[in-house]
Parts: C-alpha cells; structure tokens; sequence
C-alpha cells in the first residue's frame, strides 16, 4: 500500500499536533516529512505531498484545495513567534526584512501595515542571517522558534497576531491541514482523532519538551498563545485574510 505523504511546520508550535500523529496507528500508513513553511507549501502545490499543514496564503494558488482538518495553527490574539522586532517605533520604521520561510505572514504584514498601522515603510527581501541586519530604523519580520528571546533584545516588538484581533476583532490562521486530492473517509477521521490526541496530551508534552529560551514558558504558548481548533470564529478570520490577498501575485510563499 502507498503511503500517504505529509508534510507539515517544523516548528515548536505543531509539536503537539505531530505528537498525536505518531502516537496513533495511523503512522504506519503515512510518510512524514518537516519542512519550513514556504517549503510545506511548495510540496503541497507540486504534488510532492498529499497532505500539507501549510501557510493558508497558498489556498488560492491550490487547484482543488480542502481544508481537511478541525485543527490549524492559529491565535486569538498574541501569537508570541510571528513580529515585527524594530529599535525605533512601528511609525519611524524606513524598512522591514521580510522573513523567507512563510507568505502568509509577510502578506498579513503587508495588510497590517496598510490597514492598521497605517505606514508605507521599504519592504525588503531576505535570507539566512537577516536578523542580524535590524539597525537604526530598519526592522524585520521574525516568524517561528527563531523569534523565541528576542523580545529582550529589542525595544520594539509588534506582535501580528495581537495587531490583528486588534484590528479586525477576528482570530488569525496562520497554517491549515490541506490536500488537493480525495482521502478516505476512514483516514480523515483517523487524522483528526491522532491531532485531538495530540493536543490533549499538551500538559505532558510541556514537562517533556525542553524550552527554548530560559525564560520562555511553554505552557503558556501551547494554551494561550497558539489556539489549534479550526472554529468558527478562525474560519471567519481565514475568510477575511483570503479577501484582502486574493488579488495579490504570488511572488514569496
């Protein structure tokens, strides 16, 4: 028998959800692979991956696009590990690096900076080692564990998903569980159940994983600044962010 092909974030924030996948029998029958998230994205729209928790700007670019799952990568306000980190104030900002590993944070800036903010600072391409380039009134846009600690470094930090609900009273989607081609019956209500496992064994996974700032509190992120279930309220949030960027070219995923 084939098996199916995954590929999913690599980052701290879908530990929980992987959990449940390879605790669950379902993990015989899947190939898993972890990538960033541009490449997540890019497996998922190549045919490489049946299945793919990828940044959601890649929906309109899909042909045939489910979301398949009751869980995402989402927030209800503060996501913590996707921000803008600047020395100077979000007004006196000339330029922001914008981070290479996902689309769907780089365009939720560029709304936030249109329609929130206000602002029409230099968008700059990036690449390995960008962060070391925030100086003077040039910021940069940090997304996943790399951002973890540098809210102590810097004076400034903008949290998308804070500036989001902000603006729009709405949660934020920032990966979805996609696939573009039929799948069992059977096999999504497997998938579903191994993520819900994952995400109830939470409090265990906060004493076995180890932290990745000495300050940093892994409990709080997994329960309060990242929110798995795909509800309503995300779904209308995902609605709203697909409106503003469905017109946009696909330039970086």
């Amino acid at each position: 028998m084939n098996k199916i092909k995954i590929t999913a974030v690599s980052y701290l924030n879908t530990k929980p959800l992987l959990y449940g996948i390879l605790q669950h029998p379902i993990e015989k029958s899947i190939d898993l692979s972890l990538d960033i998230p541009s490449v997540c994205a890019e497996k998922l729209r190549s045919g490489a991956a049946d299945i793919g928790l990828v940044p959601v700007a890649i929906l309109p670019h899909l042909k045939n696009a489910q979301l398949i799952s009751d869980f995402c990568i989402g927030s209800v306000g503060a996501v913590a590990t996707v921000c803008v980190f600047s020395r100077v104030p979000i007004d006196e900002i000339e330029s922001i690096y914008l981070d290479y590993h996902s689309r769907t944070s780089v365009e939720l800036l560029k709304i936030l900076l249109r329609n929130y903010w206000k602002i029409n600072p230099l968008l700059l391409p990036s690449s390995a080692g960008y962060e070391q380039k925030i100086v003077g009134t040039t910021a940069a846009l940090i997304i996943g564990d790399r951002a973890i600690g540098l809210e102590k470094q810097y004076p400034y930090v903008y949290d998308l998903g804070a500036a989001w609900m902000e603006m729009t009273q709405l949660p934020f989607v920032f990966a979805a569980w996609v696939s573009c081609k039929p799948l069992g019956t059977r096999f999504l209500q497997q998938f579903n159940q191994a993520l819900k496992n994952g995400i109830e064994h939470i409090p265990q996974l906060t004493y076995l994983l180890p932290s990745p700032h000495p300050e940093f509190n892994l409990k709080h992120y997994y329960t309060h600044n990242i929110s798995y279930h795909l509800d309503t309220a995300k779904k209308e949030g995902l609605k709203l962010f697909l409106s503003h960027i469905k017109n946009l070219t696909l330039v970086v995923l």
